[in-house]
């Protein structure tokens, strides 16, 4: 049997809400705080958004950014999607030609991996006794085994099947995390700690699924944040400066896309790094 990836889609949804809040208060306590930060400036023709990027949190994705923008790779780009108390999304070279439609899917020829947890040494075996570690078997074990495989064991199957009808992970719980190994052939698990949460103000990389960070990335407008994106999206920085600017791209007229319409798009001129 098969899933669809439409499917797969109301899967993760499901998992996202109902496991959020145990695995972000764990997580929250071992939070990271950046130590060195490297300043930029967006200049957009709504206003300049000033921000520090923290390449001891996400060296990857902090290298990737500052290379992109000093080869002006986002002059001429647009927030192409604005979503009120939630976030602004950039940076997609789709958005510098005429065609509305394919904004959101560029990229810049490359993928890169996730920078959302700490990887311990220590493995994680035996019961899986709460959500957090539900989730954690969710998103290293289940949904890789699930991306990857076009005829998934029946049994995972069952699972996936009993997480959207209780939505809940207790599903995940009825089996041990040897069990999950052993049916999706995925190697040993390691504790992890999350890096930084989505928290207001920040700006994380956008991504179309586990490991496929780009160009894309967006920040966020809802206080005191978005939860239920940790551990799912890449946090780089922060804005120091311009929040007030970030609120007003945020409140564009935008078409049933969340794109801005062509009349008022915040457009950017450059980045500046300082």
């Amino acid at each position: 049997m098969t899933l669809s990836k439409k499917t797969l889609f109301l899967v993760l949804l499901v998992i996202m809400i109902t496991m959020i809040s145990t695995a972000c208060a764990n997580n929250k306590d071992k939070t990271d705080t950046p130590n060195n930060k490297t300043s930029i400036e967006i200049e957009t023709n709504k206003g300049k958004i000033e921000l520090e990027l923290w390449p001891d949190i996400a060296p990857k994705a902090v290298e990737n950014f500052l290379k992109l923008s000093r080869e002006k790779y986002y002059e001429g780009t647009y927030f192409h999607r604005v979503i009120q108390d939630f976030m602004i999304q950039g940076g997609c070279p789709n958005t510098k030609d005429a065609d509305r439609s394919n904004d959101g899917m560029g990229n810049p020829g490359y993928t890169f991996e996730d920078e959302c947890y700490w990887g311990g040494e220590v493995p994680v075996t035996g019961a899986i006794v709460d959500e957090t570690m539900a989730r954690m078997i969710w998103d290293d074990v289940i949904m890789p085994y699930l991306q990857k495989t076009e005829e998934p064991d029946p049994d995972i199957i069952a699972v996936v099947d009993a997480v959207m009808k209780q939505q809940s992970g207790a599903a995940i719980m009825a089996n041990s995390i040897e069990y999950y190994l052993q049916k999706t052939g995925h190697g040993p698990l390691y504790e992890k700690t999350l890096r930084h949460p989505v928290e207001y103000g920040t700006i994380c990389m956008a991504n179309s699924g586990i490991n496929t960070n780009g160009s894309q990335f967006f920040i966020v407008t809802k206080n005191p944040g978005t939860p239920w994106l940790d551990g799912k999206h890449t946090v780089f920085g922060k804005v120091t400066k311009g929040m007030d600017v970030v609120h007003t791209i945020e409140k564009l007229p935008k078409d049933g896309r969340d794109n801005p319409l062509e009349d008022v798009q915040a457009k950017i001129i450059k980045i500046n790094v300082k």
